[in-house]
């Protein structure tokens, strides 16, 4: 399970090291594409063909599905971890969150996001504010 968030370096390459306790998720290797919020989702590849099994259940012929999975897949990116735990983000998807020196990796039990860390702190601030509101919404 993918839980908790960690700061992570990201070295001259576009490399991160994926936090220990995530490696195991993420062994057969991962799919990294834009996320909500400005952030990059990353999916062990057992999550990733349930998703897909999802997405293309959708219905073509509405307009949002067809935007959606565009960009989803179009952004989408294969990667493995190499002996190290260390995942090289292609550079579109890290121009797309402002993924320069440091980055978040935030746990969503089935996923991770990676953030940018001032973005980061910015929902995560903005978030607490609403995080009572947020439980009772979704029946928690």
């Amino acid at each position: 399970m993918l839980v908790g968030s960690s700061q992570r370096t990201v070295d001259t390459k576009g490399r991160i090291i994926l936090p220990r306790e995530f490696r195991r998720d993420f062994e057969g290797g991962l799919m990294a594409t834009k996320g909500l919020d400005s952030c990059l989702l990353l999916y062990p590849m057992k999550e990733w063909d349930r998703l897909v099994d999802r997405i293309d259940e959708m219905p073509s012929g509405i307009e949002s599905t067809r935007r959606f999975t565009r960009l989803f897949f179009a952004n989408a990116s294969h990667i493995m971890p190499d002996g190290q735990g260390r995942v090289l983000i292609p550079p579109r998807l890290r121009e797309m969150v402002g993924m320069t020196k440091e980055v978040v990796i935030v746990g969503l039990s089935n996923k991770a996001e990676v953030w940018n860390p001032e973005r980061w702190d910015a929902y995560a601030s903005e978030s607490a504010e609403h995080y009572e509101q947020s439980a009772s919404d979704i029946g928690v």
